[in-house]
């Protein structure tokens, strides 16, 4: 693909994440992302070194140099993935309200490097977001792994999980208490952002009282 054609994409659908190589066909990928004037966030997959710091001044989320394994990549795009999401809360973009199908499982398969866990919703308690990393905290223990919130909110079901904040989304079966902005569970507080508590609130059915 060339950057015309990439262009004619651009402005006919909306584009988050744009992966560029260096060397392309009419124009380099550095002159390609310095004419965008409004730019999604952009990805480096090259073999050219030399332009890591170069690339850094245009706020990429990474640079990638090829061959590129999968966990590299997978990073590359949890990166930009919560670049995203910071830009969302900075500007009061509420996320939209994902319609997820009947619930089939009653468990999330969740993998840890070579260990697979098997997480029943029942004993999922909530989930924190850190960085390029989430920690599951249940009611046996605690696992760190490679996901995205993003995604995760977009997988649990939203009868018994809801996001309160960029950070975290908890089981709605094990809430003790709210007040003000903040939230207990398991004797944790944890903080309920601006723009997710009428959100909570109203599934809660508590708007208004």
């Amino acid at each position: 693909m060339n950057v015309f054609e990439a262009i004619n994409i651009m402005q006919s659908s909306p584009v988050d994440i744009l992966i560029l190589d260096i060397q392309m066909p009419d124009m380099t990928g550095m002159e390609f992302a310095r004419s965008l004037s409004k730019s999604p966030v952009i990805i480096f997959s090259t073999a050219y070194s030399e332009y890591a710091v170069e690339s850094y001044e245009l706020e990429v989320a990474d640079y990638l140099l090829k061959p590129i394994e999968f966990p590299r990549f997978l990073q590359a795009i949890n990166k930009a993935t919560s670049r995203i999401e910071t830009k969302c809360t900075e500007n009061d973009i509420v996320p939209d309200v994902v319609v997820k199908p009947p619930i089939e499982d009653d468990f999330l398969i969740v993998k840890d490097g070579a260990k697979i866990h098997k997480t029943q919703y029942s004993d999922l308690l909530y989930i924190e977001g850190q960085r390029e990393y989430v920690t599951f905290h249940t009611l046996k223990q605690k696992i760190t792994a490679l996901y995205v919130l993003k995604t995760l909110e977009e997988i649990l079901p939203s009868s018994l999980f809801i996001r309160i904040h960029k950070s975290f989304i908890v089981s709605i079966k094990h809430i003790e208490l709210i007040e003000g902005n903040r939230l207990k569970i398991a004797g944790n507080n944890l903080p309920i952002g601006g723009n997710y508590k009428d959100i909570l609130l109203k599934h809660l059915n508590l708007k208004g009282k």
